[in-house]
């Protein structure tokens, strides 16, 4: 049933977040960010992807056919729909621009702004590696996870999406959780 199915994908969101926050806490203390810096972004690592809650609920009641260009829009309006549904519940800055631009590519071609390089918040940065890791690692209903390796060489060919000091360190982290 649809309420089945939103369940089981609930609960793949909810791996999905712990997965992310748990390595851009290590990435971040990997870079030498201070302690509190570090705590801030397990949490956006947790929420950011609460944008999606919204869309599922237009999303999981819609026939299982791929998404047509119309619903992919609307998907990618899910770091702005976090972004608006925590600003006024206490979250600090870095971790409400770092859930707002999670989606952001270095090269200026990510969304919601096109932001490129240095100007995408750090957080960002760090939740744009660790989200498309985790992605990756993980089973999803239209394919098996990668292995370590894989999921690595994948991310090199898309090199041009990361801040290459976050990936950096992110790989430190990786190799020393094997």
């Amino acid at each position: 049933t649809t309420g089945h199915i939103l369940r089981l994908n609930l609960a793949a969101e909810l791996t999905h977040g712990m997965c992310v926050s748990n390595l851009a806490f290590q990435v971040a203390c990997e870079m030498g960010l201070p302690p509190e810096t570090c705590h801030e972004m397990a949490v956006a690592g947790m929420v950011h992807d609460i944008g999606k809650l919204e869309i599922a609920k237009y999303l999981y009641s819609r026939e299982p056919d791929p998404l047509t260009i119309e619903e992919l829009k609307y998907v990618r309006m899910h770091s702005s729909l976090g972004y608006e549904e925590l600003k006024e519940q206490g979250y600090s800055d870095i971790v409400l621009q770092s859930i707002l631009y999670h989606h952001e590519n270095y090269d200026g071609s990510g969304y919601p702004s096109n932001l490129r390089g240095d100007s995408i918040p750090l957080g960002a940065r760090i939740l744009r590696v660790c989200d498309v890791y985790a992605a990756l690692s993980s089973d999803r209903p239209y394919r098996k996870a990668f292995d370590v390796s894989t999921v690595i060489e994948l991310m090199i060919d898309e090199i041009k999406n990361f801040d290459m000091e976050v990936f950096l360190a992110f790989q430190r982290v990786v190799h020393n959780n094997e």
